[in-house]
């Protein structure tokens, strides 16, 4: 059984949930989420900082058919993407916090190294 993470919920539901996590990263630098988010958002962060880093005019198109601020997305190829220049990889950081109070959810904090 290999593939994705459900989360929980339905097909939009769950890329469009991504795609906030994925943006508030990029707009923050550091969030707030649950284990299973975060193990997700990991790879889609990732995977999009590496496109950043190509940064031509295709691959700017193509951040934006994920991330849907503008403002975001030029912060993502003018500031974050090269900071990452001589890395090859790893561009996230999830440190464990504390379980939440309601439902014991494990708790992460989500941060661009």
């Amino acid at each position: 059984m290999g593939g994705y993470r459900k989360l929980g919920v339905k097909s939009g539901h769950r890329q469009a949930l991504l795609r906030n996590l994925v943006t508030s990263l990029f707009r923050e630098g550091r969030i707030t989420t649950t284990a299973p988010r975060a193990k997700e958002l990991r790879s889609l962060a990732d995977r999009l900082v590496t496109l950043a880093k190509r940064g031509d005019l295709t691959a700017r198109r193509q951040a934006l058919r994920y991330i849907y601020d503008e403002e975001v997305v030029r912060k993502l190829f003018n500031q974050i993407a090269p900071r990452y220049a001589d890395r090859a990889g790893g561009y996230t950081r999830i440190l464990r916090l504390e379980h939440r109070r309601g439902d014991a959810a494990e708790l992460v904090l989500v941060e661009l190294v």
